[in-house]
């Protein structure tokens, strides 16, 4: 059974950190590109950051990079999204997805996503 469990969003200031997680199981971990998107509300859900499965490769939305690293631990199939200089506008629910494509057939899951909050 393929699980992508998000964990660490919560209530920080403007200007701090958090550091999120993407617990993944039931799938090759390693064969899959990792993303992290994010919705607030009101809006559609936006790619962030992109992490190739060995993790040599990385993508950034212009409105976090800089600020956002995405990194990845194969050894424990674990996704993070270090979140610094936090603004509130970074305020939504994020969610983790697994994507592969094998040149015939895709393979996508999501996590259930994690709330961050900015706000003073």
């Amino acid at each position: 059974q393929v699980q992508l469990v998000e964990s660490g969003g919560g209530l920080v200031q403007p200007g701090g950190s958090l550091r999120l997680s993407c617990a993944a199981s039931g799938f090759t971990f390693s064969s899959y590109v990792m993303r992290w998107y994010r919705q607030a509300p009101g809006k559609e859900r936006e790619l962030l950051a992109a992490i190739t499965g060995t993790g040599v490769s990385t993508n950034y939305v212009d409105s976090v990079a800089g600020r956002f690293t995405i990194s990845r631990d194969n050894a424990k199939n674990t996704m993070y999204l270090q979140m610094n200089s936090l603004k509130p506008e970074d305020t939504a629910v994020y969610y983790c997805n697994a994507f592969r494509w094998t040149g015939v057939r895709k393979y996508e899951y999501w996590g259930q996503g994690t709330q961050v909050t900015v706000s003073s």
